[in-house]
Formats: C-alpha cells, structure tokens, sequence
C-alpha cells in the first residue's frame, strides 16, 4: 500500500516523537537505541521498532539488553533493500509504529531503526518526524567529507565510537569538523559510550526536539532524494550492536 505514505500525518501533542535512525551497517545504531533508552526510560514512555531484511536480529539484541519490555520492541522484516521499507514503500513501518502507539497510548517517543545501509539512507518524513544519521569513525575520517543526503541534512549526524579513533587512526576532531562544515548549521555530535558530557549532549538534543514537537511547531523535513543506486552493489547488511 504505497499510497499510505503520502497519507498526512498529525503532529505535535496528538501523538509521540516519532525518531527514525539510520546509517551505514556497522555504525552503532542499535547501539545508540539501547543507549537512548537507558537514559530515558525512567522519565517517558518509549517504544521501538527495528529493521532486518530477513531477520528479527536487532529487535532480539535490544530485547536481551533489557532496555524496554520485550513487547514494546518489535520487527520489520523487511524482505528487500533498507531503502525501501523506510522511504519507498513505508507501509509496514507506518502499521507497526501505529500499532505500538494504540497498545500503548501513553507513548513519549518511538524509535525506528533502518536496517544497516549505505550514505544514501534517509527516512519519509511521512513515517518519522525527526531523523539522526550514524557514523562511526571505523568507517574512515573522510567519509564525512563524502556527503550524501543524510549527512548533509539529516537533523542530527552522530559520529559515533569516538573512543576508538586512535586505535583506527582517524583525526576525530577533524572527522567532526568535516561533518560540521559539511552540514552548515545542523548539529553533529560525536559520540561515545564511555564520555558522559556527549551522552548528555545527545539527549539534550532530543529533549529539545520533542519539546517542539510537543508545541505542535516541528515540520519534518525530507532530507532526500536518495541518490540512484544498484541492487547489485554490496549493501553489507550485517546486523551491528
């Protein structure tokens, strides 16, 4: 059912945050989710949806991890290329976000992880309000520098690992710069488990964003189109934690 996509979406009070992550596979992301919940579980009302193409992989990890009850964590199966079940045809993201907010209607913020992808990845904003894209500084210090749509305005670029950067020999520092100077005024954060003040920093962030989204004024804004890709390239759709 494509055409769900297209269906307005109401926003602001009415119903939560609705907060898609994407990125390359490898980076972090459910990582970053189980991360988040941690932080906020005490204080909102959260959910989750994953994303695996033909597995429930990330949905278990984040069961295992303990970060939310097992029934507030659910999976898409998506069957195809990530790009697809978050952009092209969201209909089964958009159901099950739909379902876990009438089971549980008191629901703050539900967040939508993308299967592992490449820079072209980025999210309807007929599926999620606000979008954070993920890097890691494995991945290379340059590939900030690469650009691509959720890079340059997805609305928050996490550079995520930024412990390891020594033992991969990444600049950090200018990795973000990079990324900064790529984005103009959209925030980067770089990110690291073991660094307290970035954790804050990320969850100040949302705290502000769903605080405008509370006030009705959060539009979400399409950071795409994607780039025309092939099929036929290596997507390297491991499952990351």
């Amino acid at each position: 059912m494509p055409e769900l996509a297209a269906l307005p979406q109401p926003v602001g009070p009415h119903r939560p945050l609705r907060l898609g992550v994407c990125g390359p596979v490898g980076t972090g992301k459910s990582s970053l989710i189980a991360l988040l919940c941690r932080e906020l579980a005490e204080r909102l009302e959260l959910a989750v949806v994953t994303n695996d193409i033909y597995t429930d992989e990330d949905a278990r990890f984040l069961r295992s991890a303990g970060v939310l009850a097992s029934d507030r964590i659910r999976a898409v199966e998506t069957g195809a290329c990530p790009h697809t079940a978050i952009r092209d045809d969201i209909s089964a993201n958009l159901m099950m976000v739909e379902d876990l907010e009438f089971d549980y209607p008191e629901l703050d913020v539900v967040l939508i992880e993308s299967g592992g992808d490449n820079l072209t990845a980025t999210f309807s904003p007929a599926l999620v309000d606000v979008q954070i894209f993920v890097l890691d500084v494995a991945g290379g210090g340059d590939v900030a520098r690469k650009g691509g749509p959720g890079i340059e305005r997805a609305d928050l670029l996490v550079v995520n690992k930024t412990d390891l950067a020594p033992y991969v020999g990444v600049d950090v520092v200018r990795m973000v710069a990079d990324a900064t100077a790529a984005r103009g005024e959209r925030p980067v954060i770089g990110l690291s488990r073991s660094d307290r003040s970035s954790i804050d920093a990320l969850v100040g962030w949302l705290d502000g964003v769903r605080d405008h989204h509370l006030s009705g004024a959060l539009i979400p804004v399409d950071p795409g189109p994607m780039a025309a890709h092939s099929h036929a390239h290596a997507h390297g759709h491991a499952h990351e934690h």
